[in-house]
This record gives C-alpha cells, sequence and structure tokens, in this order.
C-alpha cells in the first residue's frame, strides 16, 4: 500500500461481503497458520468468516459493522454488537489487511465503533494469546486483561482467548 493513502470508515454494505470475506481469510492465513496451521485456519474462516455468516451479522441488532475503504482496496474491518442495557460492547472483529497494518487503520476502525455507541461505558473482547501483534494493539488502546476463555468467540473451535476489557 503506497504511504499516504487515505481509507475511509464507512457501513458494510451487501455488495461489500465478498470483499470482507477475502480481507477476513488472508489476514487470518497470516495470522494463524503459524499457530493452528493452514487446514484449520481454513475450516474455521468457511465457518466464521462465510458469505452468509457475514450477512447475518449486517441483520443483528444493536450492532456496527464497519470497514475501512479507499476507494480500490478494503484496508479493515470491525464488527461490534452492545449489550441488552447498551452500557456494554463486546468487540467480536477487528482485522487489518497484513499489507495495511501500522498506518492508523486499526485505530480508526476502533475510534468508529466506540463512536457508534454513545450510551457504552465499558468495551470488551478476546484475543488470541499467541496473537502478539493484536496484544500489543490492545494494549496500546488502553485495554487490560481480565480473564481467559477456552472457546473464543463461543463458536465450538476450542480456540483459547485472552477477555480484555477498557472503559470509554
Amino acid at each position: 500500500m503506497p504511504d499516504g493513502e487515505e481509507f475511509f470508515v464507512r457501513t458494510v454494505g451487501e455488495r461489500d461481503l465478498p470483499a470482507v470475506r477475502a480481507l477476513l481469510v488472508e489476514t487470518w492465513h497470516d495470522t494463524y497458520d503459524p499457530i493452528y496451521g493452514r487446514e484449520r485456519v481454513v475450516e474455521i474462516t468457511d465457518t466464521w468468516h462465510s458469505l452468509d455468516a457475514l450477512r447475518a451479522r449486517l441483520k443483528r441488532p444493536h450492532s456496527e459493522f464497519v470497514l475501512a475503504d479507499n476507494g480500490r482496496l478494503i484496508g479493515g474491518m470491525a464488527f461490534a454488537v452492545a449489550g441488552k442495557d447498551g452500557k456494554e460492547i463486546h468487540l467480536h472483529q477487528l482485522y487489518v489487511h497484513p499489507e495495511c497494518q501500522g498506518k492508523g487503520i486499526g485505530m480508526a476502525l476502533f475510534a468508529e465503533i466506540a463512536q457508534c455507541f454513545p450510551e457504552a461505558r465499558e468495551i470488551t473482547l478476546e484475543v488470541e494469546e499467541a496473537n502478539s501483534r493484536a496484544r500489543a494493539f490492545y494494549a496500546h488502546l488502553g485495554f487490560e486483561q481480565v480473564g481467559r476463555s477456552g472457546d473464543c468467540g463461543g463458536a465450538g473451535f476450542e480456540l483459547p482467548a485472552l477477555i480484555y476489557r477498557r472503559g470509554l
């Protein structure tokens, strides 16, 4: 990605889903192949990041599904859901294309998610313990580890994760 190329954060639409899926698949292989192996990553991405799964996120109540777009490339995406009282947000996904990392896209996506939920007072997320880049990113944003999970995302893949929380 050329330096200085500007990305804009906007809401995901139906027509964006194939590009969002491609971003997720590429990012997951880049990050998780060394941790879980290529076959396991294919199994997970085919389930979690299928077009049907992404389409369901578009319709989920009390949620925000955004992406960073420069007109030719989707540089990142984020998806979050507010709890019933609106005071807590759970950040389910925040991924930045490997070629776009370190350029402020993740920060822009996080800021947009936080602004979309004005009643929220805290945000939680789960992150793979071996994903040191993500852990450093969230620490930089002020998140603190508050627990552990044996099944990240509760999807039955039994992926260990750290639970992070931060006030808003």
